[in-house]
């Protein structure tokens, strides 16, 4: 008997044997049904009869073999699977489990007859494999979509919800620095609070941007005719207002007028000053450059010292990669969730353009943006 038939002719036992692994995965099996452990087993397992009663070439094989098999049009079991597993409280280990106690238990079951040759055991075996195989990976990626989308509906409700009350205690704390009637030690601690919810304000601002990029809809942005010159050299005040102490230098054009968003192009001037600030050298000058080239705006942010370590410029526009230069670290209250490049290079591409980064020993780190003078859709 192929291996095919037996699942079909056993499915029953091999079933149950499934429902008895479940059972064993508590916290989340304590209660379910007999229905509810074998969820979406059957149809799984027909689904791999099937596919074992199938012929297969050797070039389909292999194309199957490097995940490049045709994918369904339709939701299938294993997908489905998933989805219940990870509504039901299963981790994703324990659902991984699962195909594993699958596997070894029709293998072990199966016992193939003497007219069943060695080579077509050798066939069913592997069949079987890459389908428990195929049937797993569905499940993993759409449990892991799932938990995914659970993950940024939560940071976008929490996000949203932690705005309120830290506005008011900012208003709160601008309102008591404004009156001027508080004593010295007062001042001081009002103005940590003062400095420190801005803080919380920025990362929850950054939290709420990060989930509109994951949930598909992106950073969203609101073209306008503006001059990019002044917008750049408002952030910088603003900078050397906030960092007296360091230097920072301006290199503009008087005037760039551009089709873009002002308040999210400030966001990215902002971050990349405040990085330039952050891991730069105390004693050397930081270089904001501005200019139009072939119907672009060239801005480029400079600062001096060590480079950004190799392994983190490849992967430093990416979600929690924080920029780190030399021996530096970046920990506790003040380091931010690792979200203003990547939220920047978001900002930059919905406007249709670019950002990189150089850093080399020697020359120091520039990041450089590039985006069309004028809206796309003109």
């Amino acid at each position: 008997m192929r291996l095919a038939d037996f699942i079909l002719q056993n499915i029953e036992p091999i079933l149950q044997q499934w429902e008895d692994f479940a059972k064993t995965m508590t916290p989340a099996s304590a209660g379910m049904d007999s229905v509810a452990l074998r969820d979406h087993a059957e149809q799984m397992l027909l689904t791999i009869a099937a596919d074992l009663k199938t012929t297969q070439t050797h070039e389909a094989r292999i194309i199957k073999s490097h995940g490049e098999a045709i994918d369904s049009v339709s939701t299938t079991a294993a997908e489905t699977h998933a989805d219940t597993r990870q509504s039901s409280g299963f981790t994703i280990g324990q659902m991984i489990a699962e195909y594993r106690a699958l596997r070894t238990s029709v293998l072990v079951l199966w016992m193939p007859p003497d007219s069943v040759t060695k080579d077509q055991e050798v066939s069913d075996i592997v069949r079987f494999n890459e389908a428990v195989d195929q049937a797993l990976a569905e499940s993993v990626v759409t449990y892991t979509t799932a938990v995914d989308a659970a993950r940024n509906v939560f940071l976008g409700i929490l996000g949203h919800d932690l705005r309120s009350p830290l506005g008011a205690i900012s208003l709160g704390a601008e309102v008591l620095l404004r009156g001027g009637d508080l004593p010295p030690k007062a001042t001081k601690n009002v103005t940590r609070i003062y400095s420190s919810v801005g803080r919380s304000i920025k990362i929850v601002g950054d939290l709420l941007d990060f989930t509109r990029t994951q949930l598909g809809s992106g950073i969203p942005v609101r073209f306008e005719s503006e001059d990019l010159a002044l917008t750049c050299d408002a952030m910088v005040e603003e900078a050397r207002a906030y960092h007296p102490d360091r230097q920072i230098d301006l290199r503009s054009e008087p005037r760039l007028p551009a089709h873009f968003d002002k308040s999210r192009m400030e966001q990215v001037i902002s971050n990349l000053i405040g990085n330039a600030i952050k891991h730069g050298e105390q004693d050397r000058p930081v270089t904001v450059s501005l200019a139009a080239q072939d119907g672009f705006a060239h801005l480029s942010v400079h600062n001096e010292g060590l480079p950004i370590a190799e392994d983190i410029v490849s992967s430093i526009f990416n979600p929690m990669v924080r920029h780190l230069q030399g021996d530096k670290t970046e920990y506790g209250a003040g380091a931010g969730l690792g979200l203003g490049l990547y939220i920047a290079s978001a900002i930059i591409k919905a406007h249709g353009g670019t950002i990189e980064v150089i850093s080399k020993t020697g020359t120091g780190t520039t990041f450089t943006v590039r985006i069309p003078l004028k809206c796309l859709s003109d």
